[in-house]
């Protein structure tokens, strides 16, 4: 299909006249007829009819309009990320301390000519990323959809990497001086994760940890900021939380905290990229690869039903299920 023709109708139809259309696009009223004309014939229906102020959309045309708009973003977007000096590759992250910014920032010093903006949406429903995807706003996110079957076509979600949690607490805690512990170590300790909204990812995930290891997580009041938290820990002698190994947090030397790796199983936090399944930002080829290059967790490792793990297909990215792993 002519995208021109695709381009021609589209403006035609936001501007509402041929004309209108024609001098944007730098060409003739007649060249955009013929294009939509032409368009028509391919599609045998008829897009607009024309009025004494110029052209409306018919049944058919408001039908097609969405899916023309989206091949035209599509085909603009492909051309814009490989011509030189083309617009940053746009990913969204929950926060600008998190697993998923500090890879991205390891990379990033490993390819520094990598033209790189890192966003976060701020938003807790991984659909509305999912939606800002859809649209073009950023090139990917990552988030995860815990029922993949309810993506739009347009996007597919890939494995990125599993985070290894970590309980973080302060002296005074009764498991301070552990070198390592197990699930089993955790439960009837008080493990506070403040904030978990209702419909992310995060709030399916603690749901599933908490039902498979019989842990105490308590979600209840307001999520005040990283530092507010800190000193909680700071004080306490018998409130922890749990963090991403590769999470970064900054506190005082004065409050002595300890991060304490959770094995057999290891319980991992999967991480999980959103991206447009058809013509993506090719910048983001290399930073797929360097997931891979991740060193693998420590076996046994816990990840929740819901995770995916990637596979290549003729150099393609596709995902499968992958169960969720026990060790008790």
């Amino acid at each position: 299909m002519d995208t021109e023709a695709l381009r021609s109708f589209v403006r035609a139809a936001e501007l509402g006249q041929l004309q209108h259309a024609a001098d944007e696009l730098g060409v003739t009223q007649q060249a955009v007829s013929k294009r939509i004309a032409g368009l028509e014939r391919e599609l045998d229906v008829r897009l607009f009819t024309r009025t004494a102020r110029g052209v409306e959309l018919t049944l058919d045309g408001q039908a097609f309009l969405p899916h023309a708009r989206s091949i035209v973003t599509g085909v603009e977007r492909a051309v814009t990320a490989v011509r030189p000096g083309s617009r940053a590759l746009r990913i969204d992250v929950l926060g600008l301390r998190s697993a998923q910014a500090v890879v991205l920032h390891d990379y990033w010093r490993s390819h520094p000519e990598t033209n790189l903006d890192v966003v976060t949406l701020r938003v807790d429903d991984p659909r509305v990323a999912v939606a800002a995807v859809e649209a073009g706003d950023i090139d990917a996110s990552f988030r995860t959809v815990t029922d993949p079957a309810t993506l739009p076509r347009e996007v597919q979600m890939i494995h990125a990497f599993d985070s290894p949690l970590e309980l973080l607490v302060g002296p005074r805690h009764p498991l301070a001086s552990a070198r390592a512990l197990t699930p089993v170590q955790l439960r009837k300790h008080r493990i506070w994760v403040p904030g978990i909204a209702p419909r992310s990812e995060w709030g399916d995930f603690y749901d599933q940890l908490v039902t498979d290891f019989d842990l105490r997580v308590d979600a209840a009041g307001p999520h005040f900021g990283d530092e507010v938290l800190l000193d909680t820990l700071a004080d306490s002698a018998d409130v922890a939380t749990l963090v991403g190994a590769r999470d970064r947090y900054l506190w005082p030397t004065s409050y002595d905290l300890r991060r304490i790796p959770i094995v057999n199983p290891t319980l991992a936090y999967p991480l999980s990229l959103i991206l447009p399944r058809t013509n993506p930002h090719p910048g983001l080829r290399g930073i797929i690869a360097h997931f891979e290059s991740l060193p693998r967790l420590p076996e046994p490792v816990w990840l929740p039903s819901w995770a995916t793990t990637p596979r290549r297909v003729d150099g393609d990215i596709a995902h499968a299920r992958k169960g969720t792993r026990h060790a008790r």
